[in-house]
């Protein structure tokens, strides 16, 4: 199969560099274009990142420079830039993990759909746009057949945008679903998250901050662990999206001093039906939502790992499960307040940024909107 070629933009930011190595060896995409600030443009891609290489996939100084390395970074405000790279066969759409201001995010990913070129964001700042589908590939890939829409909506031809949620909803999302199309509803869930420093890009938070500590705020993280799962969880009515009504969630958010890896500290309460613990890990063990005839190439094998020891999971021995795409849970037990607790761990730079955008362009290919 030829390999489609694709852009980055925000390519030497922390996600950026990311998407860089998980696509090295990808069998459908392949990096033909990049873009970031304009400090950066004109440069060689090697140059541009320099030495703040931090992918935790890949050296650049390896085989993932393939793709990228000699590449010249253009100016990702420069949208011209891309339609001609469109233009001569170097881009049929672009991964957006740019690191700016949300309104200008927003208005930089409607000039890039206006102009023709579909945009699979990580950004945040799309996700509440009303026709705009927010995915996770195992969760809600129906959602984005809104995408028809959106473009008649729009006046759009070929441009269209879709987006992937907040890195810190990944560690229990799947796993909830999971619980709910097996038929067991979920009224309100209480998490605590353990987000990794590479979750605020980089250079992160000072060491003086986070070494010997743990900050118990992250800006707008809590906003968006209690709203982005009603969305997903919602239903397209008419041209655009309509919340679920629950269910309800209190978050707290800390950043802790581990490189990659959120860990969910979460407590469910079922409704009128409730599960064993015995029912809840072979609903958890046997789900997997995507067609095995898909065969999307970043899908984990087994989306949800359920981890029997008592100390785990931990983010340095479970975050890289099935190619960091997996949610690892552990610490299943019944909650003296609500129902069930446990603690689940995902990648956050992997599931929760480039892999979860990579996973989305492939299942946006497979349902023919992209290639």
């Amino acid at each position: 199969m030829e390999k489609i070629p694709v852009g980055i933009l925000g390519a030497t930011g922390m996600v950026g560099q990311q998407y860089i190595a998980l696509l090295a060896n990808h069998p459908w995409f392949e990096v033909r274009y990049v873009a970031a600030s304009p400090r950066s443009a004109g440069k060689l891609y090697s140059e541009a990142v320099g030495g703040k290489w931090n992918a935790t996939r890949g050296d650049l100084g390896g085989t993932s420079r393939l793709d990228a390395a000699s590449l010249i970074v253009e100016d990702a405000n420069d949208v011209t830039k891309a339609a001609a790279a469109v233009k001569r066969g170097d881009c049929a759409f672009v991964f957006s993990a740019l690191e700016m201001g949300k309104d200008e995010i927003t208005a930089l990913e409607d000039s890039y759909a206006a102009a023709g070129i579909p945009v699979v964001s990580n950004a945040s700042a799309n996700r509440w746009t009303s026709d705009v589908p927010m995915l996770i590939a195992e969760v809600n890939p129906g959602h984005a057949d809104i995408i028809p829409l959106q473009k008649k909506n729009r006046g759009w031809d070929k441009g269209f945008i879709a987006v992937k949620p907040n890195c810190s909803i990944q560690s229990y999302m799947t796993p909830l679903w999971a619980l709910l199309q097996a038929g067991y509803g979920v009224q309100r869930i209480i998490v605590s998250t353990l987000q990794a420093v590479s979750g605020g890009g980089y250079p992160g938070v000072p060491s003086l901050d986070i070494v010997d500590n743990v900050v118990p705020y992250i800006g707008g993280e809590e906003e968006k662990t209690e709203q982005e799962p009603l969305k997903i969880l919602g239903s397209i009515q008419g041209n655009s999206f309509v919340n679920a009504p629950g269910p309800k969630i209190s978050a707290h958010c800390n950043r802790v001093p581990v490189i990659d890896g959120h860990t969910a500290c979460v407590s469910l309460e079922f409704g009128a039906k409730k599960p064993s613990i015995d029912e809840i890990k072979r609903i958890w063990t046997d789900f997997r939502a995507l067609p095995q005839e898909l065969d999307l190439p970043m899908a984990p094998n087994q989306p949800i790992i359920i981890r029997e020891e008592p100390n785990r999971p931990q983010p340095r021995k479970d975050r890289d499960a099935e190619k960091g795409m997996a949610v690892s849970i552990g610490r299943l037990r019944p909650c003296n307040v609500f129902d069930i607790r446990f603690v689940a761990v995902s990648h956050n730079t992997v599931r929760g940024a480039a892999g979860g955008g990579i996973l989305n362009a492939e299942l946006l290919k497979a349902k023919g909107y992209l290639g």
